[in-house]
């Protein structure tokens, strides 16, 4: 009862005209982002987080939130439009809403999308709401050991995050980041390590910068050496076909809880996110449909079993985030950063410090998904246009921000070494088709892992054995194998083995 008195004062103390303002223009900015096919959510909320250095706590995250909920959406618009994600979250989207836009459905397509995504949000901001405060309660009993060990397991995570399957390129970039996060002063005695004497690094390597690089220069280089030029599909050619959009939502109801829980469920677990969540999701739509035979050709069914999961897998990646402090997706492992540097530490002793915290994280998403359903129908109209421009205007401005971003934080010329050193790391991982996700899950979760494992291993003398004693390590020690064998070729040969001996 008191988490929604809790929740209903959250909503009230949001409905100021300069919130609401806020909130509209943050809602518009993420559909822009994720619109721009080469752009993402995570990197909208990475360019915005230094940014909001100087606000205070409420402003900064109402602008967070709401890029993080029109960022996931928005990536569906370009996906419809030009059959090119805006996002990686609406790669799944391509499948079934180019090839109906093309028969002549794409504004019926664009409707869909909108209201799917709404409910998803929706979906997960309840389970958000709901599930957040259990999970802290079973989370106060994790020590040291525990910590260490889900910090691993967020990092073997990163197996899925692969767009070929090779869950090797996963592990590879995240103990990358991992390894990254030992730079600079670690975090018991203040000692320095791998700084080779260079000053900048004594800090260790700065986060928003780190992150600007990774996500958005890789696809500025990418796209301006391809001289890509975007085009759009002309709507108000379409072919005049009649198509009843509520219709089509009720009778899809159940597919929609379905992809509601898929959505918050793999949201909920640590380094997989949106993206995953889409696909999975649209896999089991496929499996259970009636007509399997027209996903891919044109399903709307496909569509808001995607869209909807997506956008549900928001309200789940938060869960962990707030909980445990181990993000969820790639967005909330930049969120993770930027509620840092406005003083909230997530974590299990989150409810004690911020006790209204988690009920207020619910409030503005809730309010962010309206915002995302009324602006989302504008934007719809006027996409075809914005899509037009081409990408060697559009990415020399989105540099522009970049640099203006990663400077902003500390107003330090080495933070833009950082970024485009960083950038450069993500071309090149890029064109080897290793993900970058995983860096920053790594490079998040790093100091996490190094100062509990150490913590832990002071507590017990040096000795490993509570590591393997403690039942919930052995937990968590089993979900850390189980992962790493299911990402790999050996799981399916050993089920089929049992399947058929």
């Amino acid at each position: 009862m008191g988490t929604f008195i809790a929740f209903f004062q959250s909503l009230i103390q949001l409905m100021t005209p300069m919130n609401i303002l806020l909130l509209s223009l943050s809602t518009v900015c993420g559909i822009l982002i994720g619109a721009l096919p080469g752009l993402s959510a995570t990197m909208g909320i990475a360019l915005l987080a230094g940014l909001t250095y100087t606000m205070n706590q409420d402003m900064a995250l109402i602008v967070l939130i709401g890029i993080y909920v029109g960022g996931i959406y928005g990536g569906s618009i370009s996906a419809i439009l030009i059959g090119i994600p805006g996002t990686g979250s609406a790669a799944a989207t391509v499948m079934d809403g180019y090839p109906l836009a093309k028969k002549g459905f794409g504004r019926e397509v664009l409707s869909i999308t909108t209201i799917a995504s709404f409910i998803g949000t929706l979906f997960g901001m309840l389970c958000l709401a709901a599930l957040t405060p259990a999970l802290q309660t079973i989370a106060l009993k994790f020590a040291s050991h525990e910590f260490a060990l889900l910090a691993i397991f967020g990092v073997t995570i990163c197996g899925t995050l692969t767009t070929d399957g090779d869950a090797l390129k996963g592990w590879i970039a995240g103990f990358f980041g991992l390894a990254l996060a030992m730079v600079g002063y670690e975090q018991l005695f203040s000692i320095p390590r791998f700084t080779f004497g260079i000053i900048p690094l004594y800090n260790g390597i700065a986060f928003v910068p780190a992150m600007i690089g990774l996500f958005g220069l890789p696809n500025i280089f990418d796209n301006l050496s391809k001289g890509i030029s975007a085009s759009s599909l002309d709507l108000e050619k379409e072919k005049k076909i009649k198509v009843n959009v509520l219709d089509i939502i009720k009778g899809n109801l159940g597919g929609i809880l379905r992809s509601g829980a898929i959505g918050t469920g793999v949201g909920a677990v640590p380094g997989v996110g949106e993206d995953v969540a889409a696909w999975l999701s649209y896999d089991t739509a496929r499996r259970s449909s009636k007509k399997p035979e027209e996903f891919g050709k044109g399903s709307f069914e496909g569509i808001i079993a995607a869209e909807c999961a997506n956008n549900a897998a928001i309200g789940g990646a938060l869960i962990p985030l707030l909980s445990l402090a181990i993000p969820g997706s790639p967005p909330t492992a930049v969120l993770l950063g930027a509620l840092q540097l406005h003083g909230i530490r997530p974590g299990p002793m989150l409810t004690f410090e911020f006790p209204d915290f988690i009920p207020y994280m619910a409030a503005l998403l809730l309010l962010a998904s309206f915002f995302m359903r009324f602006f989302g129908w504008i934007v719809c109209q006027i996409a075809p246009k914005i899509l037009k421009i081409p990408f060697f205007i559009l990415m020399p401005i989105v540099a522009v921000l970049s640099i203006i971003g990663a400077f902003a934080l500390n107003l330090n010329h080495s933070d833009l070494v950082i970024m485009f050193v960083f950038g450069i790391i993500g071309f090149i991982f890029m064109k080897l088709k290793i993900p970058a996700a995983p860096i920053v899950l790594g490079l998040i979760l790093g100091g996490m892992a190094d100062s509990n494992f150490r913590r832990a291993l002071q507590a017990s003398q040096g000795s490993p054995i509570p590591f393997v004693t403690r039942p919930i390590s052995v937990i968590v020690i089993l979900l850390i194998l189980f992962t790493m064998i299911s990402q790999t070729g050996l799981y399916k040969k050993l089920k089929n083995r049992w399947r058929h001996p």
